[in-house]
Order: C-alpha cells, then sequence, then structure tokens
C-alpha cells in the first residue's frame, strides 16, 4: 500500500526545499564575491595598481537599491497582512527601484570610461585624478603602459553583482505579475517571501561592496 502526504505537509515539504535551495545559492553568491575582495586586496599589495575616486553614480544606485530592499520588505508586510493594494504598491515600487539601480550602474560605467577607465585599459589611457602605486624600479615608460588592474576589477566585481540583480528582476517580475493577478494571499505567498530574501540579499551585498570599493582603494 502506497502511503501519501496530505496536501497541506506536501506543500511544506515543498516550501523547505525551495527555501533550502536559495540559501544554497546564497552562500555560492557569498563565497564568489568573498573570494573577488580577497583577490581585489591581495592583487593591491602587489603593486602596479592606480587608486582612483568611485564613479559618484555609485551613490545614488546605492540609495536605490536599499530603497527597493525597503520597499520589498513592505510588500511582505502587506501581504500578510491581506492589503492587497498596499502590497501591489509595493512590488511595483521594488522594480521601479530596481530598474533604477541598473540603470545608474550602467551610467557610473559610463563615468568610468569617460575617465579613460576600461575593461581592460592601461594606465595611460586614464583621463581623472588617480594616484599610482608603482611596483620596484618600474620605469616611466613601463607605467604607462601597464594594465590598469584596479579598472578591470572594479568592472568584474560590480558587473557580476549587476548579472545576479538582473536574476532578481525577472523573479520580482514574476512576483509583480502574480501580486497584479491576485494570485498571493496571507496563506500563500512562499514565492513573495523567497523573492524578498534574495532581494534582500542582493541590497546587503551591494552595500558591502560598495563601501568596500570605497575605502579599499
Amino acid at each position: 500500500m502506497e502511503l501519501t502526504l496530505p496536501e497541506n505537509e506536501k506543500q511544506i515539504t515543498k516550501i523547505k526545499a525551495t527555501r533550502g535551495l536559495l540559501w544554497l545559492g546564497l552562500i555560492s553568491i557569498s563565497m564568489l564575491f568573498a573570494g573577488l575582495t580577497s583577490g581585489y586586496i591581495v592583487r593591491q599589495g602587489e603593486g602596479k595598481w592606480a587608486q582612483f575616486a568611485l564613479p559618484s553614480l555609485f551613490i545614488v544606485s546605492t540609495i536605490l537599491i536599499v530603497l527597493s530592499s525597503i520597499a520589498m520588505q513592505w510588500a511582505v508586510v502587506s501581504v500578510r497582512k491581506e492589503n492587497q493594494s498596499n502590497f501591489k504598491l509595493a512590488v511595483s515600487l521594488t522594480t521601479v527601484f530596481g530598474i533604477g539601480f541598473v540603470v545608474f550602474q550602467y551610467l557610473a560605467w559610463s563615468q568610468l570610461v569617460s575617465q579613460g577607465i576600461y575593461f581592460v585599459g592601461q594606465i595611460k589611457d586614464i583621463t581623472g585624478a588617480y594616484e599610482y602605486i608603482p611596483a620596484a624600479k618600474e620605469t616611466a615608460a613601463d607605467i604607462a603602459n601597464t594594465g590598469n588592474v584596479a579598472g578591470s576589477f572594479l568592472y568584474v566585481i560590480t558587473g557580476l553583482h549587476v548579472a545576479h540583480v538582473l536574476g532578481g528582476m525577472i523573479a520580482l517580475l514574476v512576483v509583480l505579475l502574480r501580486a497584479l493577478s491576485g494570485k498571493y494571499s496571507k496563506s500563500d505567498h512562499n514565492g513573495v517571501r523567497l523573492c524578498a530574501i534574495y532581494w534582500h540579499f542582493l541590497g546587503g551585498l551591494w552595500v558591502y561592496l560598495f563601501f568596500f570599493l570605497l575605502y579599499i582603494r
């Protein structure tokens, strides 16, 4: 005789499995960025490193992702209280702020390009103010032709974060469409909670990366 679980127990099991996979993914992403920031520090200590100011637009994008996280939490609270109007508004605001974050990250990269800081650029390309940490016995010609490793690290770290945000945006848009269709309720909003966990994680990760890049120059 085959034993079957009641429907509610199946749902609980599915929710736990999905959350487990999400947390496993978050741990993997954390390890990825921990490795990148550790490599950044080690490479900086070796010299041949240009120190330049971060794009000012990173401040705007930081504010936007913090606001999006606040709006996402408002969405979770609203759906738990069965306040559908606030819930839909909060998810919509989260989406708008998320799109704004991505847009301002792109504009910040444009600021870098305007300063001659490219993904594979050289020190001689930099047109803005910067300080250079030389290696032993480097000549002026050597320095000019040295690759701008600091710029490469900056693009990789911020670019990978945006890639994960874009993945979160897909999940967020699914939540938004389902919210507008009235698919979530107080007793059935696991998708909203999972999306919120991931979105808060991305927001916290960016705040960490922003201050890391701001002070570890």
